[in-house]
């Protein structure tokens, strides 16, 4: 499928640019991401860990599916992903946010949520599916307040790639079949 060409344009919907990753990201991705998986979740894991890392054009920009950053005074400082699994669905993976963006003065997490929601109705994603674990209280939160419903994992897509560390699984209906 196609993108269309309006929604690959960067757009400020915060203090922070949101914008399509491009493969000089990558560096920058990994610095947000790994202390955040690490220091904050004491998750044990590293960037040779996360293969889709060092392949995102691959792995998430594809069919209708992409990978967002968000960008405040040329450094990466959140990032949102959703990986196209097939029949109008997709996964959304990666969202990270530095510490120091989160919360309404910035509103990245919003913004980028937004802005990758945006770009795939119009791809033609209809359901999204997203795990994560049952620590990650604010996330759960935040999810929520954004309309995704809890599922329970044999709901999930046969498609849906899931995580060992995922407990817990959201879907959002984007639009009706």
């Amino acid at each position: 499928m196609s993108r269309p060409g309006p929604l690959r344009n960067p757009v400020r919907m915060s203090p922070v640019l949101i914008r399509p990753f491009v493969p000089s990201d990558e560096q920058g991705v990994i610095d947000v991401i790994l202390p955040i998986q690490r220091e904050e979740f004491g998750i044990a894991i590293s960037a040779d860990d996360q293969p889709d890392l060092r392949a995102i054009p691959a792995w998430y920009q594809t069919g209708a599916g992409e990978f967002l950053v968000a960008e405040h005074e040329g450094r990466i400082v959140g990032t949102i992903a959703m990986k196209d699994i097939g029949a109008g669905q997709g996964a959304l993976r990666k969202m990270f946010v530095a510490a120091d963006y989160r919360g309404r003065e910035f509103g990245t997490a919003n913004a980028l949520l937004a802005r990758l929601l945006e770009i795939s109705r119009a791809a033609g994603i209809r359901e999204v599916f997203l795990g994560t674990t049952d620590k990650f209280l604010a996330a759960h939160r935040f999810y929520e307040r954004h309309g995704f419903h809890r599922v329970e994992p044999q709901e999930l897509p046969e498609s849906f790639p899931r995580m060992a560390v995922d407990t817990r699984f959201y879907v959002l209906v984007l639009a009706e079949e």
